[in-house]
C-alpha cells in the first residue's frame, strides 16, 4: 500500500468517526492574521503551537524558504486574497532555523533532474531563469527583511497592514522578531 493509499484509508475512518467536528470553522481568521513560513516539515504542528493558534485563527501560507521571488507569484496573491477577501490586517513572515532552502541553487537541482529524466534542453529554457527561479538565499534573517519589504512595498498591500518578520527556532519554537532597519 502505498503512503497516499494509507492517507487515502485514513481519511475514510476520519469522516467516518466525524473527526472534523473539532475543527470546524469559517473560511475567515478569527484573529485577522496571515502567517507567512516555510514549508519544512518540522513545522507542520510545531508552528501553530509555538505561535498559540487554532484552526480558524490564521491563514497560513508556505512555500520553500518563506521567501516572495516575485512581486505577482502565488505568495503575494495569497496575502492579497487574504486582505481585501478575508479581513487580514497583521501579516507575519516566520522563517525558521537550519531552513533547507538557505544556500539552495539550481547546481544540485541540475544534476538531480538529469539524473531523474529531465531532458537537458528543458533546462536550458529562455523563458525562465532556472538559477533565479530555484535560488535560494545565503543568510536567514536578511531573507525575512526582503520578504517582508516585498509585501510592504507591493503596491497592493494597504498602508494600514501591520507586517513584521520573524526566525523560529526549529527545535524549540522560540521565536524572535527582527528589526527591520
Amino acid at each position: 500500500m502505498t503512503n497516499i493509499d494509507q492517507v487515502l484509508a485514513f481519511n475514510r475512518e476520519y469522516v467516518a468517526r466525524k473527526g472534523y467536528e473539532r475543527h470546524l470553522t469559517d473560511k475567515f481568521p478569527d484573529k485577522k492574521l496571515a502567517v507567512l513560513s516555510c514549508m519544512d516539515t518540522r513545522l507542520s504542528v510545531l508552528l501553530q503551537d509555538a505561535l498559540g493558534l487554532r484552526n480558524g485563527d490564521a491563514k497560513i501560507i508556505k512555500n520553500a524558504g518563506a521567501v516572495i521571488p516575485s512581486p505577482w507569484d502565488s505568495v503575494m496573491r495569497s496575502l492579497i486574497v487574504a486582505v481585501y477577501e478575508l479581513g487580514v490586517n497583521e501579516i507575519m513572515v516566520v522563517a525558521h532555523t537550519h531552513c533547507g532552502a538557505c544556500h539552495m541553487g539550481f547546481g544540485h537541482f541540475k544534476e538531480e533532474m538529469l539524473r531523474r529524466g529531465i531532458p537537458a534542453a528543458e533546462l536550458e529554457r529562455t523563458d525562465v531563469d532556472l538559477d533565479a527561479w530555484l535560488e535560494g538565499f545565503h543568510d536567514t534573517e536578511a531573507s525575512v527583511r526582503n520578504t517582508v519589504a516585498a509585501i510592504v512595498d507591493h503596491p497592493l498591500i494597504p498602508a494600514d497592514v501591520t507586517v513584521r518578520g520573524f526566525v523560529i527556532d526549529s527545535a524549540t519554537g522560540e521565536l524572535s522578531e527582527l528589526t527591520l532597519s
